[in-house]
């Protein structure tokens, strides 16, 4: 993983607009912070890989008994990787990861939750995804000689790849997947999943092992001052929070950063 220091809005754009299509993006509101899932940080001191096994297959349980009481739409995942996501979506810890096909998505998440006050850098991460999987799906063929996928016949099919062999045997690979059904917020971000295949392994573990050592991982740690810059660059593309939730919440969350962005 490297790092690349900007303290210039054009120079962040024009970085950004030379990447390739291949690159998947998340936002953090602080430059300090690792990329860890929920799960990740709701263990925080208690991790081990028998605590994340545990909570885990509590959750998963808990959250598919219960899942009819509440379902107003008659709609069940059909696979271990969207209940994750119906469950990412609803608020509850798991090992995913959230991304965007967006760098601008990915900046506006970075803006959402950034407190004005305290003038931190903020950052984004960007992970050439083609070349990610690639070497997930090399690691898998070393394992097993049966195993003949490749990026072109698991589209589609990430789920399914999944459930039946990267959970099932706890490969200690990065996994990056738009489950099969796709909910109309992670359409509207364009959003897609990074996991660990091993569930006892932190997934910033996973990327920084010599498996992705040729994986470009790149961070980019964002000045402070270009916090309003970057808002108002926003906000002529009509990236905000109505638009990227598209209901009532996103509205009051977009309201709530114009109220922050001007009372800087």
């Amino acid at each position: 993983m490297t790092n690349q220091v900007f303290n210039d809005t054009d120079e962040l754009i024009k970085f950004l607009n030379s990447l390739p299509n291949n690159f998947v993006y998340r936002g953090h509101a602080n430059a300090s912070w690792k990329l860890e899932s929920t799960l990740e940080r709701i263990l925080w001191k208690n991790w081990s890989a028998e605590n994340a096994r545990k909570f885990e297959e509590y959750s998963l349980q808990r959250f598919m008994a219960k899942f009819h009481l509440y379902d107003r739409e008659n709609y069940e995942p059909k696979s271990k990787l969207s209940w994750l996501s119906m469950m990412q979506h609803h608020g509850v810890p798991t090992r995913l990861l959230d991304f965007t096909e967006s760098p601008y998505v990915a900046l506006y998440f970075a803006l959402e939750f950034y407190e004005a006050s305290s003038s931190n850098d903020f950052a984004m991460y960007a992970i050439d995804y083609s070349s990610l999987l690639e070497s997930s799906l090399d690691y898998i063929r070393q394992k097993d000689k049966d195993f003949n996928e490749t990026r072109t016949s698991i589209n589609g099919r990430q789920d399914v790849i999944f459930d039946n062999i990267v959970d099932r045997f706890s490969y200690d690979i990065a996994w990056v997947t738009e489950p099969a059904e796709l909910n109309a917020r992670m359409d509207r971000q364009s959003g897609c999943f990074i996991l660990s295949g091993n569930r006892g392994i932190k997934l910033e573990e996973i990327l920084n092992s010599d498996l992705y050592k040729n994986c470009q991982i790149v961070k980019f740690i964002i000045s402070g001052q270009l916090y309003t810059h970057i808002f108002a660059l926003l906000r002529k593309m009509n990236l905000n929070s109505s638009v990227i939730y598209g209901d009532l919440a996103g509205l009051a969350k977009a309201i709530r950063m114009e109220m922050q962005i001007y009372a800087v």
